[in-house]
């Protein structure tokens, strides 16, 4: 590693301050540029009331983390011919064909369940008492041993949004892709996942189950000081359902993989795949797949989670306009990332990516943490 001796202090303040006002537990930070890591830390606690300290090559629940990942499995199938961008995904899962309001069943193509825009929602998008939760389809980050097959028929029995295509929505839309994929590639997501990314790239860490739950750091929600996630557990999110959590799901495979959020990694195995999309496919995508992760595909259908100024690509959402945005990041900026506790981005035009997990949700997601972390290193790169 070659230190950056302009962005160290920078992240280093940031974090350090993160945990001293006790807004995370722990963290792993990492950045690299031009494929040279230039930033690595490990601070604060694994396992907080067990004193644990927080490890370089700690795993951690994924959460929408693993949304990039399932879209380049996608993408690495189209690549081989097993999947057209441009088809219906009922082409692969016939029976299921969620309706609109008006009784009509459109085509939901496997580029909108890329880019969310099939018309389907999370169920912590609504209120308590919304169609998802009624219906009890789950948001693939509890309801351990809820199989795929159950998971698709309920998600099927509830009305579409809007038509595919005319709005963006975040949504389970890479659930049901991964379902697509299984089909596709005759065998479950897990495997197809293992041999078309995690092997290639040496992403040894990562899955989407372990067999014991002390090989994964231990999950905080928010709180001052954050506190223990509990197995159900419930984080209020705005006024609506709230964000529903199991951590025991990584330990059962019984439990539907979820192709949205279901899967287990460390930072540097994240780090590694989201350098290969930077930089060009490597030998998992071709340029063109790579490409089309790192740029926007809805045109101008507002991404109503960030506002103004973005655009969604096959991986996370793009920064068009900082100025519109009122972000301090640079445009071409690509980041998502998870519930909990994790952000990534890529800045193409630096060739710099950062990866940021941590133990506690939503904080490490969008919470001042992230944003601050994300501004620094927007500033070390002008």
């Amino acid at each position: 590693m070659t230190a950056d001796n302009a962005l160290s202090p920078a992240l280093n303040d940031v974090i350090d301050r993160a945990l001293a006002e006790q807004r995370i537990v722990g963290t792993v930070v990492l950045v690299s540029r031009d494929g040279e890591i230039v930033y690595s830390r490990a601070a604060g606690l694994a396992d907080r009331e067990a004193g644990a300290p927080m490890a370089a090559e700690a795993v951690f629940r994924l959460a929408s983390v693993t949304k990039a990942i399932t879209a380049a499995t996608a993408l690495a199938l189209a690549d081989r011919g097993v999947l057209a961008l441009d088809a219906p995904v009922s082409q692969w899962l016939p029976d299921f064909r969620p309706s609109l309001p008006d009784g009509s069943t459109p085509d939901i193509t496997i580029a909108q369940l890329l880019t969310h825009t099939s018309g389907l929602s999370y169920g912590f998008l609504q209120p308590a008492d919304g169609p998802y939760l009624s219906a009890g389809v789950s948001d693939g980050l509890a309801d351990p041993d809820l199989p795929m097959e159950e998971q698709l028929r309920r998600l099927a029995g509830v009305p579409l949004f809007f038509p595919p295509g005319a709005a963006w929505l975040y949504s389970l839309s890479l659930d049901v892709l991964g379902a697509a994929i299984e089909r596709a590639a005759g065998k479950p997501l897990p495997d197809v996942v293992a041999e078309l990314i995690l092997r290639p790239l040496g992403m040894a860490a990562s899955g989407f189950y372990v067999e014991e739950a002390g090989q994964l750091v231990t999950p905080y929600l928010d709180g001052a000081p954050p506190r223990r996630m509990a197995d159900p557990d419930v984080l209020p999110f705005m006024d609506l359902s709230g964000i529903r959590y199991s951590p025991s799901r990584a330990l059962r495979p019984a439990s539907f993989p979820s192709g949205g959020a279901g899967m287990v990694g460390s930072a540097a195995d994240v780090l590694r795949f989201l350098e290969v999309v930077r930089a060009g496919g490597g030998d998992v995508l071709s340029p063109a797949s790579a490409q089309a992760m790192l740029t926007n595909q809805i045109g101008d259908i507002p991404v109503v989670t960030h506002g103004p100024g973005w655009g969604f690509s096959f991986a996370g959402a793009v920064l068009k306009d900082p100025a519109e945005a009122a972000s301090p990041l640079r445009a071409g900026t690509v980041m998502w990332g998870g519930v909990y506790g994790h952000a990534w981005q890529i800045i193409p035009d630096r060739g710099t990516t950062l990866v940021s997990l941590s133990n506690t949700g939503v904080e490490g997601m969008n919470g001042v943490f992230p944003t601050e972390l994300g501004a620094a290193l927007a500033k070390a790169l002008a």
